[in-house]
């Protein structure tokens, strides 16, 4: 019997499923329902995606602002042209900026700034591909300044005169006195403007219209506080808490005071560390005084000068402290907490010109002298003049006598007169006429006792009163007369005077034995003919040809025998034939 939801089956037995009406494929079609509200979302925003994508490829993305004009959006002709207009009447106009606290301008166009509107546009890139920037697109904005061409070195320029205005080095740590009280000089940072950041950022933003705020570069010291410290509790302190002293021979002794030791304590800072140094010579200036009495003075074998006649001193061995090597160890000492006694160091100094070689040498006698004569009172006065300045100068060793410099300035206001000079070949007249004599009388003591004849020159016309080829004449600072001693001895210079001649001799040890020799007179030159208008101040000369001549020195080494020569050629102007009155 058949059963509630079972029908029979066919012949053979088989059974066939019953199928209930209303419920076949219904699970399918509940699927298919299903994904269709899933997805129907997802393919909408792809379909507004894809055209948004579409529509907006030949536009600058949207929210894209440059110097502040918004473009995003736009096709990318019609951005450039919304650039130029807006951009434009700008570019000639100061840039402000601020640096710190202070202000300034930037000139464009005297940088060079200007835009390339294709480029600036460009940059904004393409289309964005992610969904959600596109999206957040519409809600913000993306700045991306502008591309600028700039003449470089200008803007540079500029922007270094800004920076001028608040660059401050930092200041390093230190340590200063406040009487024999130390105190720190704590480093403090400074300050530059970045000149390479604030170029690209004028670039950037420049054309923007609002004021700009360059980068400043902080700058830090390389030392610390904690070294300022470290400075006051390990050197400046233990320095300055008690007196430095130096114990000589002879129960010689010096005490450096606190005070010395401040003025002579300095701090710097090398390879970023604080460094101390002690100025050793403001040290030895304050013991030196007090010590001297340990010294034994140097003194090499002389001639006393003062001394009527002049006497031979004899030499002295040396024996004086040695600072630098006293004071090797001086930093030691005064940072040492127990120990600040410093011993003396000595050095001994034989002499190096002994009472022995100064005996060996000969007597103390007039080495070389000349004398002249033949000249007017008012030159005579002037030839006084000079000759008592140069009497009693002592030449020393190795130096070189001026007589320009022992005499000048020959004018009214240093006793001298206006006296008869050769001007032109004429007789006329000049302050400290005649000096031209004490010139030639030294010079010839000088060439006789053996002299180096460092400087001299002859007259322009050979002057008969004087060895031809062995003259000499001065002028203001312009010509002299220099000798060199360059023996072991110094040598004095002696003047006499007398109202007809001038002597010159030179004192000392004799060295050589000198003899002179002139040449002939050779290659004679005829005078010229000078008229003097009726009139005129004029003194007749019948003049006189002018020569050459060669003058020969010998000098024979008393010590040695050697022998040597220098001769010396000199060439005379002829003396103009002088006629008066026409």
């Amino acid at each position: 019997m058949p059963f509630e939801g079972h029908t029979p089956g066919p012949p053979g037995g088989k059974a066939h499923p019953q199928v209930i009406p209303g419920t076949r494929h219904s699970k399918p079609r509940r699927f298919r329902l299903l994904w269709f509200l899933l997805t129907a979302p997802f393919a909408l925003l792809a379909s507004v995606y894809l055209g948004d994508l579409l529509l907006s490829s030949d536009r600058v993305p949207r929210g894209v602002t440059a110097a502040g004009v918004p473009i995003g959006g736009m096709k990318l002709s019609d951005a450039e042209d919304r650039l130029r207009a807006d951009v434009t009447p700008r570019a000639t106009q100061p840039v402000s900026v601020t640096l710190g606290d202070e202000g300034g301008e930037i000139d464009p166009t005297a940088a060079g700034l200007s835009v390339d509107w294709a480029a600036t546009v460009a940059q904004a890139g393409d289309q964005p591909l992610n969904p959600i920037t596109r999206i957040t697109s519409l809600f913000t904005t993306r700045e991306i300044g502008v591309v600028s061409t700039a003449d470089d070195a200008a803007l540079t320029a500029a922007l270094d005169q800004l920076g001028a205005a608040i660059a401050k080095d930092p200041v390093e740590g230190s340590v200063r006195f406040d009487g024999r009280e130390p105190v720190g000089v704590n480093p403090q940072n400074g300050r530059q403007l970045d000149v390479d950041a604030s170029q690209a950022l004028l670039k950037r933003d420049w054309a923007s219209g609002s004021t700009i705020d360059l980068p400043i570069l902080e700058l830090r010291p390389s030392t610390t506080t904690s070294d300022v410290q470290a400075a006051i509790d390990d050197i400046a302190s233990p320095a300055v808490s008690a007196p430095l002293v130096i114990d000589g021979d002879d129960d010689a002794q010096a005490v450096i005071s606190e005070d010395v030791i401040v003025a002579a304590l300095s701090f710097d800072v090398e390879d970023g560390d604080i460094v101390a140094t002690v100025d050793e010579n403001v040290v030895t200036d304050a013991a030196r005084p007090q010590l001297a009495t340990s010294d034994t003075p140097l003194r090499n074998a002389t001639i006393d000068f003062g001394a009527s006649p002049p006497a031979k001193v004899p030499s002295q061995d040396g024996r004086r402290i040695d600072y630098d090597a006293t004071f090797a160890d001086l930093m030691d000492a005064l940072t040492s907490s127990d120990e600040r006694d410093i011993a003396a160091v000595y050095v001994d100094e034989p002499a190096t010109f002994t009472t022995a070689e100064l005996d060996a040498l000969g007597p103390v006698e007039v080495i070389g002298e000349f004398q002249t004569s033949g000249f007017s009172g008012d030159s005579g006065v002037n030839i006084r003049r000079a000759a008592g300045a140069i009497d009693g100068v002592v030449v020393a060793p190795g130096e070189t006598f001026s007589l320009n410099g022992a005499t000048n300035p020959r004018n009214a206001a240093n006793g001298y007169v206006e006296a008869g000079i050769i001007l032109d070949g004429r007789p006329d007249s000049g302050v400290g006429g005649g000096v031209s004599q004490v010139a030639t009388t030294l010079f010839n003591a000088a060439y006789f006792a053996g002299m180096e004849l460092v400087e001299h020159q002859e007259h322009s016309y050979y002057i008969s009163r004087y060895p031809a080829g062995r003259e000499a004449t001065v002028f203001g600072d312009v010509i002299d007369v220099k000798f060199r001693n360059d023996g072991t001895t110094p040598v004095q210079i002696q003047t006499v005077w007398t109202s007809g001649s001038v002597t010159v001799r030179l004192v000392g040890i004799k060295r050589y034995e000198v003899s002179s020799a002139q040449s002939p007179r050779s290659a004679p030159t005829s005078p010229r003919t000078i008229t003097i208008p009726d009139g005129e101040s004029c003194s007749a000369s019948g003049g006189a040809p002018g020569f050459t001549i060669t003058d020969t020195r010998t000098l024979t080494d008393i010590a040695t025998g050697e022998t040597r020569t220098e001769s010396h050629t000199v060439r005379y102007d002829p003396i103009p034939k002088v006629v008066c009155g026409g």
